[in-house]
């Protein structure tokens, strides 16, 4: 029984983006969705002293408001060296910081990659081998899509020779369970609740905040905290 995912390719995401992707046996990046501003395709939280702050890549958006997501561009490649400053100052006394440092600042400060899909597509997959997720990630472009919202994504599944489709919760206002019913695709949805708190820098527990808020914290614990790995 094979499981598929479709999900837009979003900046450093929360743990439970990992745990869908962990769950699955082919993880389909969305990657011919709209880009739409303001959103996590472009920017995630991290924890600060201070509370929250986004991190946000600049994005070309001048004149281009129906653009996809695989044909959006950075607009300041200085980005990259900006956020890593950032990060850097957010967790530079996480216990597993300097652990796990090395890594994320060769990707950052160097860099050169200017089309946002693909710098959301190569951060997420450098954290799913640092957590040992194994899961085929492929791009909605490599199918052909047609129909309307329900049914392009059944259509990706089918294409896929996907059993079993699951989905987020927040997508539970547009799914039309019906269509992937008469397609003889099963549909499960996940549950992002009751996740473990852990050893977070600052007060106020924050759960929706960029995994590297996990990694940098607990370092290789981190599947410890997420749901998939510890599934009964």
């Amino acid at each position: 029984m094979k499981k598929v995912a479709i999900v837009q390719p979003l900046y450093i995401p929360w743990k439970g983006y990992f745990d869908l992707i962990n769950v699955v046996d082919e993880f389909v990046i969305y990657d011919e969705t709209q880009y739409q501003r303001r959103s996590w395709q472009s920017r995630n939280k991290l924890k600060t002293s201070q509370g929250l702050k986004w991190l946000s890549i600049p994005i070309d958006v001048k004149k281009k408001y129906d653009q996809k997501i695989n044909k959006t561009f950075v607009s300041d490649q200085r980005w990259a060296g900006s956020h890593w400053k950032t990060i850097s100052y957010c967790y530079s006394k996480a216990k597993f910081f300097k652990e796990f440092k090395p890594l994320f600042e060769e990707f950052y400060l160097n860099n050169t990659e200017m089309n946002l899909c693909l710098i959301n597509l190569n951060l997420i997959k450098l954290v799913c081998s640092l957590l040992g997720i194994k899961t085929k990630i492929t791009r909605s472009s490599d199918y052909v899509i047609t129909g309307d919202k329900t049914e392009k994504l059944l259509n990706i599944c089918r294409q896929a020779s996907a059993d079993v489709y699951i989905s987020g919760p927040a997508a539970r206002h547009y799914f039309d369970e019906t269509v992937a019913m008469k397609m003889g695709v099963s549909v499960e949805w996940m549950d992002y609740s009751s996740y473990p708190e852990y050893s977070q820098l600052f007060s106020n527990f924050e759960h929706n905040v960029t995994i590297l808020d996990l990694i940098f914290n607990v370092g290789t614990k981190a599947p410890k905290y997420m749901k998939s790995f510890n599934a009964s």
